[in-house]
């Protein structure tokens, strides 16, 4: 009885030391992060709908955190080499990644191996908003989404259209050619940028993007845009109907945005990049600059939230792939 109590004592005298210790420690980290810069990666090229939102908030939340927030665009293979990136680099915060629907629940229907996990992989920050597509065309096609389903059903596999290979942009479109029974060719591109610039050439004649990605080319009818893949019209282009007033009421598309650090990160850190993030998604200011590119903010999550929000994706997304009939790569 004695060594047992005696072992007890040292025990009780050892945890009474490191709970405060810990506690401190977590303080800490809260209170001092950020130290230094913080990277963002946004696992596609610049100019696309994910590329714009990370950039419509990161001056600003850079200013509340008290360190410049940078963009570090890390385009390829359908955001796999910016994710992997951000998963292997160091869990402290200083390296976060905007996460996608492609990047953190398609992808896992579309590979049959990732080097990444989405939720295994990352600790979850934040859901930040979701945009629908929007489907633009060249304006040498037909100016309705009628006459335009009419047209490539008059030539199938004429067209082609543009978008990150198996990407949500890629899949939408996808999947509206198998609501509409038309054809046409994927031209897989880095990222929904360079396939806006080739829509644009003619080099190919349509693609699926946020209204953000086409509403400069829009404006001055360099493209048309048909329909939003979404459940009501947009204020920055309220002409432009949805797919359901169009004909097609079942296509409703779009992406989303995550902030997503690696495995491990403290959770003090998590906290204070959520709290941040939020803080700067509830400014007025913000909410009209992400309204004018057709992004509804996301002001009120929290890492357990975006976490079931990712799995629940994860599944969604699963469902519509097997339903695009697109291969498994």
């Amino acid at each position: 009885m004695t060594v047992t109590h005696g072992i007890r004592s040292r025990l009780a005298r050892l945890l009474a030391g490191l709970i405060p210790a810990f506690v401190i420690a977590g303080v800490s980290a809260q209170e001092t992060f950020p130290v230094k810069p913080i990277r963002m990666v946004v696992p596609f090229a610049p100019g696309g709908e994910t590329d714009i939102f990370c950039r419509a908030i990161a001056q600003r939340l850079g200013e509340v955190l008290g360190q410049n927030v940078i963009v570090d665009n890390r385009a390829g293979a359908t955001g796999i080499v910016g994710s992997e990136h951000v998963a292997r680099s160091a869990p402290d915060g200083y390296t976060l990644i905007f996460g996608t629907a492609a990047t953190h629940a398609l992808n896992v229907a579309v590979f049959k191996t990732l080097p990444y996990h989405p939720l295994k992989d990352f600790e979850p920050v934040a859901y930040v908003g979701s945009v629908p597509l929007v489907l633009f065309t060249h304006p040498s096609m037909p100016d309705s989404l009628k006459g335009f389903v009419a047209e490539l059903k008059s030539h199938p596999g004429k067209y082609s259209y543009g978008a990150a290979g198996s990407s949500t942009s890629h899949l939408g479109i996808e999947i509206f050619k198998n609501a509409a029974g038309v054809s046409a060719v994927h031209v897989p591109y880095k990222g929904t940028g360079p396939a806006l610039q080739d829509t644009v050439a003619g080099q190919v004649q349509f693609m699926g993007a946020s209204i953000g990605v086409g509403l400069p080319m829009l404006q001055t009818g360099r493209v048309r845009a048909l329909g939003v893949m979404g459940d009501k019209r947009m204020t920055s282009a309220p002409d432009v109907p949805t797919f359901a007033e169009a004909g097609m009421p079942d296509m409703v598309v779009g992406t989303w945005n995550v902030v997503m650090a690696p495995r491990g990160t403290p959770r003090p850190v998590v906290e204070r990049l959520n709290s941040a993030l939020n803080q700067v998604l509830r400014e007025d200011a913000i909410r009209t600059k992400l309204d004018g590119f057709g992004i509804t903010p996301v002001a009120d999550s929290t890492p357990t939230s975006t976490a079931a929000h990712i799995e629940s994706e994860i599944a969604r997304w699963g469902k519509a792939f097997k339903m695009s009939g697109a291969q498994q790569q």
